[in-house]
């Protein structure tokens, strides 16, 4: 009998080989962090128990940084952290820690930017850092092979070499101060340059002009972001002084978007970055921040052209991110590229396998191959060998494209949906929540939407006076807020202020300012976080618009609502003094820190009325074209046009009004610099 019972055992094993090893990330939260529990290395999470015990033990430190739906993440994993060999040699020689970069966004800020000052490009994930026991960078790499490979040496050479150091202590400390000496080398290099304040408007104009890719859009080579920040700021732009060329360039980028592979043309949606410099082949990732900027900059192209593709495409995408990524009644963060181990598998088609179907229903096969060539479904394929990822190729649409795409939508539901991270996450619910107030300009329903999924976060997020980061779905957060979390909370308060005009979001934008500034203000500079690791808030808008520009935009609405001259001088401070430090070279990336100082500059104009005729005339007061407008409750009988200190213009009547704001020219305070005029 005990024979029959070893067999079962071993048996068991070998069918679940995974399950022969537990680490101490079982029993973290993190969907990434348990994707890695059954790992033969010995992982720990992110905390003093590890860092104590590398400086008790002195061994190195090995960090591995990643999330639960990057694709490059899991090859590094079946590759090499359920490899036995790689395991014993990370488990004998280092102490290894796994880190969500969604949660720990500081430390992940931190070792990206160390990366990007010792190889003078952008990292990635999973990053692969290894610190001294101390925590100083012996080395930084992104995805490392097991075996020798993609230009590295591979883990397998790698460990051991690194492992040598610890016997060296003089050749250890040689390794960290020559990474100093490199990052001190170009930190030297980029502050030579630093942009001037009065000429960062037209320096930004000029940069993102260099960098436009016309034959495609967007302002890239592959790999390609879609830089929802730097589209906003041409529109912005564009409003301010009628250049027709950025208008173009942003309408360009987001209509080759809208009809390429980027976009998911059957769910609705976008991917988190296209691999090639035409949109056409992605990386099958979907964010929520993606899509919250996404959806907000569409709208305000909407509004703004008219063009009705936009239009549909912020609904497509409200609609997939209901769909599928609510949990509990709040927005999750994220979605695999993999579907049943396929990166993509669940987005692309077989033109072989359509047509068969279809023609078995009945269609006739000129009107199918009509709209099959329309979605770009060929018989070659176009991303994996025969299967071909949809995406527009013509612009009149066949009268069978919409029956086409119905049957691709059933035929997904058959599959087995791409991994979902059940995170929430408190700043992305808050960016999806002013996309959807930015999408109430169009549809006025999403306002009332917005509100409830802000209510629904407020109850989950802040508690006992405290403001939470993330949580899994119906669970209790546990992890306090940082930087983004206040800022992007703080622009939905706003936000809510402007649809309904209830006070009490007024109130709360006041609590969650103080917040910030007691956590993340320290001796006249902001951080990301307020835990002792040190990270600057920066300015790159590359995945998503950077916090601090958020927040000062935030506060210089606040102040502007509030008639708070001391708010809006002391933030207009600060946003100067950034952007004069700031190196020429990292201008084109920091689109959200310019246009906070064209807020700044130019200033807002308020529209105070009771809230009965504000409500009534918010349509066209969506519409003005001057940027930077907002409006507040006042008792009055007329509508008034008002800055910060004095108003300006009165009228019975709405459209009155938005004459005498439109005409108005609207000087900046620096001398010399282009003022606004309507077109």
């Amino acid at each position: 009998m005990q024979y029959i019972w070893l067999w079962l055992c071993m048996s068991v094993v070998c069918l679940y080989p995974k399950e022969r090893y537990v680490n101490a990330l079982i029993h973290e939260s993190s969907p990434y962090l348990r994707q890695h529990a059954h790992n033969p290395v010995n992982w720990y999470p992110w905390g003093k128990e590890a860092l104590q015990k590398a400086k008790r033990e002195k061994k190195l430190i090995f960090l591995s940084i990643g999330y639960s739906t990057c694709h490059w993440c899991h090859v590094m994993e079946k590759e090499s952290f359920t490899d036995e060999a790689i395991a014993k040699l990370l488990n004998t020689h280092f102490v290894s820690i796994k880190v969500d970069r969604e949660e720990y966004p500081q430390l992940d800020k931190k070792y990206q930017r160390i990366y990007m000052r010792l190889y003078g490009r952008r990292g990635g994930w999973p990053l692969s850092v290894f610190l001294s026991p101390e925590g100083e960078v012996v080395d930084i790499r992104t995805y490392i092979p097991k075996e020798e490979g993609y230009g590295s040496e591979g883990l397998m050479n790698l460990l051991p070499a690194l492992a040598v150091l610890q016997e060296h202590p003089d050749r250890l400390i040689q390794r960290i101060e020559t990474n100093k000496k490199r990052m001190a080398s170009t930190q030297v290099q980029s502050t030579q340059q630093a942009v001037t304040v009065t000429g960062a408007v037209k320096e930004m104009r000029k940069s993102i002009t260099v960098s436009f890719d016309s034959s495609n859009g967007g302002f890239s080579h592959a790999p390609k972001f879609p830089e929802a920040s730097k589209i906003d700021w041409l529109l912005t732009y564009y409003r301010l002084y009628q250049d027709s060329k950025a208008l173009e360039m942003a309408t360009y980028t987001l209509t080759q978007m809208a009809h390429r592979g980027i976009y998911d043309q059957i769910g609705g949606g976008f991917f988190r970055y296209a691999t090639d410099s035409a949109w056409q082949y992605p990386h099958f990732e979907k964010m929520l921040y993606t899509n919250a900027q996404m959806i907000s900059v569409y709208a305000n192209a909407y509004m703004l052209t008219g063009d009705r593709v936009y239009k549909k495409v912020v609904e497509e995408t409200i609609a997939a991110m209901r769909r599928r990524y609510v949990r509990n009644g709040l927005f999750v963060s994220a979605s695999d590229a993999d579907s049943d181990g396929e990166e993509g598998g669940y987005y692309i088609f077989s033109y072989e396998q359509v047509k068969a179907d279809l023609i078995a229903k009945g269609w006739r096969e000129n009107a199918l191959e009509e709209a099959l060539a329309y979605y770009g479904i060929e018989e070659d394929g176009n991303v994996d060998g025969e299967l071909s990822l949809p995406h527009i190729t013509a612009g009149k649409k066949p009268s069978k494209a919409d029956a086409v795409k119905r049957y691709l939508q059933a035929l997904q539901a058959k599959r087995h949906d791409p991994f979902v991270d059940a995170k929430i996450i408190t700043a992305w619910n808050a960016m999806m929540i002013n996309a959807l107030f930015d999408a109430s300009k169009i549809e006025p329903k999403y306002a009332k939407d917005a509100i409830t999924y802000f209510e629904r976060l407020g109850k989950l997020m802040v508690r006992n006076g405290r403001l939470y980061h993330q949580s899994l779905a119906g669970a209790v957060p546990k992890q306090t807020g940082m930087l983004e979390d206040y800022a992007y909370m703080l622009q939905a308060c706003i936000s809510a202020y402007e649809r309904t005009y209830d006070a009490d979001y007024l109130k709360r934008a006041l609590w969650l300012v103080k917040e910030a500034e007691q956590k993340f203000y320290k001796e006249g500079k902001w951080y990301l976080s307020d835990d002792g690791v040190g990270v600057l808030a920066g300015f790159d808008d590359k995945y998503y618009t950077a916090p601090l520009p958020v927040l000062w935009s935030a506060l210089l609405r606040l102040a502007s609502l509030r008639e708070d001259p001391v708010l809006y001088a002391k933030t207009r401070k600060e946003i100067v003094q950034a952007l004069s430090s700031l190196p020429k070279s990292s201008l084109c990336g920091a689109s959200s820190l310019v246009s906070a100082y064209l807020q700044a500059e130019y200033g807002y104009v308020v529209i105070h009325a009771s809230a009965g005729k504000l409500l009534s005339a918010q349509k066209e007061i969506d519409r003005i074209q001057y940027p930077f407008v907002l409006s507040a409750v006042q008792a009055s009988d007329a509508y008034l046009a008002c800055r910060i200190n004095s108003c300006f213009a009165a009228d019975k009547n709405i459209t009155g009004l938005i004459k005498k704001i439109e005409t108005r020219p609207y000087q900046m305070q620096q001398k010399g610099v282009m003022r606004w005029q309507k077109r």
